[in-house]
Formats: C-alpha cells, sequence, structure tokens
C-alpha cells in the first residue's frame, strides 16, 4: 500500500452491510465481486452480525460494487447498505482481501 494525495477519478467508500450475511459466503462472494470488477481493498465480519468492507476504485467500479452488494447473494439477506464516502489523502491498496472479523 502506498499514499496518494491526487489520484484523479479514485475514490474510497467504507461500506456497512447489514442483515444476514455472515456464515453464507458473502465475504468470499465480496473478494471473488470485487477482483472481477478491480475493486481494491478489504472485506471483514463484524462482531455485532453485520459485514464491512472498504472499496477502493473509480465512480463507476464503486456504484457496480455497492449494487452487487445491495443485492447480496442467493444465500444472504441485505437489510441495510450505510456507504460513508472516505476523503483523500487515503493509502492506495493493491488488492482485495478478507480480513479478519473485528
Amino acid at each position: 500500500m502506498e499514499t496518494e494525495e491526487n489520484d484523479g477519478m479514485l475514490e474510497i467508500r467504507l461500506v456497512r452491510i447489514r442483515g444476514h450475511v455472515q456464515g453464507v459466503g458473502y465475504r468470499e462472494a465480496c473478494v471473488r465481486r470485487a477482483t472481477a470488477l478491480g475493486v481494491t481493498g478489504w472485506v471483514r465480519n463484524r462482531l455485532d452480525g453485520s459485514v464491512e468492507t472498504m472499496l477502493q476504485g473509480s465512480p463507476e467500479q464503486l456504484a457496480d460494487m455497492c449494487a452487487w452488494l445491495s443485492e447480496g447473494m442467493s444465500a444472504a439477506l441485505v437489510d441495510e447498505l450505510a456507504v460513508t464516502e472516505v476523503q483523500p489523502p487515503f493509502v492506495r491498496f493493491d488488492n482485495f482481501e478478507r480480513l479478519p472479523t473485528l
């Protein structure tokens, strides 16, 4: 990871997903979808039963990823998607990974 002060169209969103999203393979599916879209960042379970993800990419990539997150996957039931825009400067992620539960 490296710090980027001016990255043009690169944006970051912190997203909290609530609903039935743990124990159904949601994080692994999230990693696969983010990788396919070229989105970088991370995803992790939260102790409150939600899933949290940091997404980095172009506005179009982030819109596509957030649309996928809200639909989830067939085994997940997403009740709420809370999206927060992260302002620069920020760290640039090299890939998308699954982090331990927080």
